[in-house]
């Protein structure tokens, strides 16, 4: 195998085994909160998920640009054997971090009855949001560490940490939430309202305990930069570069690279607030109910956007794995090995996007009955409408990361910017045109993602000369996809007919659907020998493709 070929099949190793940490740590935040729903309500939801959105916003502006920068600066050194100033990288990358977490973690802290009252219209899920304030600071110092390891192209400590993290959140989201959920009551008993009041606080349990598995994550870290810091020395005393960087420098270069990072990540996520904010005023003044606003938008933030990010994730993770790797290749002017590196981490989400899409299509309504007992027919029409996104948002997803591996950062900041107002007048067009109500928000996420895809996928060919194959990349998943969605749909009507079991045919027609996606996909060769050979396990998949003569 060659050294391009070598290069290229532990980018997707890295990627994968990020993608598989980011799924396994997804599924677990899936499972809690089946108990964590039941435990607080849909209205404890909607107090869980607009203190989420808050958090979420001010940690992309304070913290989540940190791993991706540091990554960034530490890879770069590293290519030119310069360890001591990749050393260094991290030391002020620590002091940035402290101060810039440190300083929006008093913000959120002092400012959460502005923000959930003023802004949002849902002033009892300040408490919730004061249990995070403190999170974004830890997130912030994880991230530098997360970042240093992913620049040495390093995807393991991240993807250990990412997997505790979520165990103990878990954990500690369901005990904390029922606990306070019950306290929650005897404070609405006292003030009058003890349903709202118990939701409220049983919201707050449930971030209790994203602080805690911050803690976790945030331990393990310093624990691997421990043990990992005698090798490192190691390599910084064969490193005899004259030049050394000095701390201002680091911190200008971090702000350098931080900030189009920063915009482009805030402006790409940022747009669910806006839509929030939009939506539950717009609403209010169309003059639906308060309770119902509160309904809708708690199945959309507990129930509809937990189970999209979960196929999401896997693109993000291969965005971050993809901007140290790429980052070698460009600085070292390899631009074959650039251009063939953009185009395996293309494919690779293609292949993984497109048949999560249809499977939630067509899933739609036993999935919402499965996880949540939600047998509302609004909720499953919901993920079928908004099941599009999945294949927008990973392709837009994984194009922002790839941009900035190739030194182009401030063209995904243009992008969002002008994707962000085309959205928001879609979304204030829907609901004042259409009256599509909740439907005018998924419908305008979906748009905004196709726009990203769109302006950021010419940008990639533009400055990278990059041509995807369009047969293997995107039209045999999606033709292998459609095979699978219809006998899927067909298992699950079959089973649900001679069992009367929702979770029985749902689970036979999940598997059925994997079975039918990967043989169907052998069979048109979607999916290669090398391919395979690149992923964890893959030697075994081989093996079983090989047996049952799905592969020569």
């Amino acid at each position: 195998m060659s050294r391009a070929k070598k290069s290229d099949a532990n980018f997707i190793m890295q990627g994968t085994v990020l993608a598989v940490a980011s799924i396994i740590s997804r599924v677990i935040g899936l499972i809690y909160r089946l108990p964590l729903t039941a435990i607080i309500g849909k209205e404890g939801n909607n107090y869980y998920g607009t203190a989420y959105e808050i958090y979420n916003t001010i940690l992309l502006i304070s913290s989540y640009s940190i791993p991706l920068a540091v990554s960034k600066l530490v890879a770069t050194r590293m290519a030119q054997g310069q360890a001591k100033n990749a050393w260094k990288v991290l030391k002020g990358a620590l002091i940035f971090a402290s101060i810039s977490g440190g300083s929006f973690a008093l913000i959120v802290w002092f400012g959460a009855d502005f923000f959930t009252s003023k802004l949002l219209a849902t002033p009892l899920a300040s408490i919730a949001l004061r249990v995070l304030a403190p999170v974004i600071f830890l997130v912030a110092i994880a991230g530098v560490l997360r970042g240093f390891f992913q620049g040495l192209n390093s995807m393991v400590p991240t993807a250990i940490s990412q997997i505790m993290e979520q165990i103990a959140n878990a954990i500690i989201s369901v005990v904390a939430a029922w606990m306070l959920f019950a306290y929650g009551q005897k404070v609405g008993a006292v003030l009058g309202d003890s349903k709202e009041y118990a939701a409220a606080w049983g919201a707050a349990g449930g971030t209790l305990g994203t602080a805690i598995g911050a803690v976790v994550s945030l331990a393990f870290l310093i624990f691997v930069l421990m043990v990992y810091r005698r090798r490192f020395h190691k390599k910084m005393r064969h490193d005899h570069t004259t030049s050394s960087d000095s701390y201002g420098s680091i911190m200008w270069l971090l702000l350098t690279t931080i900030i189009p990072v920063l915009l482009s990540t805030t402006l790409y996520n940022i747009s669910s607030i806006i839509d929030q904010s939009i939506f539950k005023n717009f609403a209010l003044f169309q003059g639906y109910k308060r309770h119902a606003v509160d309904i809708w938008w708690g199945v959309y933030s507990g129930q509809y956007r937990v189970i999209i990010n979960v196929p999401i994730s896997i693109a993000s993770a291969m965005a971050s794995s993809s901007v140290p790797a790429l980052i070698t290749a460009y600085k070292g002017g390899d631009m074959d090995l650039v251009r063939s590196r953009i185009h395996s981490a293309t494919r690779f989400i293609m292949v993984i996007a497109f048949p999560c899409t249809v499977g939630i299509f067509v899933l739609a309504q036993p999935i919402q009955m499965l996880l949540f007992h939600d047998t509302d027919p609004t909720s499953g029409y919901m993920l079928m409408v908004g099941a599009v996104s999945v294949l927008f948002y990973s392709l837009s997803t994984l194009s922002n990361g790839l941009l900035q591996g190739i030194d182009k950062l401030n063209i995904p900041v243009k992008n969002a910017a002008v994707s962000l107002v085309a959205q928001a007048g879609f979304l204030l067009a829907a609901m004042k045109f259409f009256k599509l109500n909740i439907y005018a928000v998924i419908l305008a996420n979906a748009f905004y993602a196709l726009m990203m895809c769109v302006l950021n996928g010419h940008a990639v060919k533009k400055y990278s000369g990059t041509r995807q194959d369009i047969k293997s990349t995107y039209l045999i998943p999606f033709i292998g996809s459609v095979i699978m969605g219809i006998v899927a749909f067909l298992a699950y009507t079959l089973v649900h007919m001679l069992t009367r079991s929702n979770p029985i045919a749902t689970i036979i027609a999940v598997l059925v659907a994997i079975v039918v996606y990967y043989v169907v996909m052998l069979l048109l060769g979607g999916i290669t020998r090398a391919e395979l050979s690149r992923i964890p396990k893959g030697d075994k998949l081989i093996k079983l493709a090989e047996k049952t003569h799905l592969l020569k």
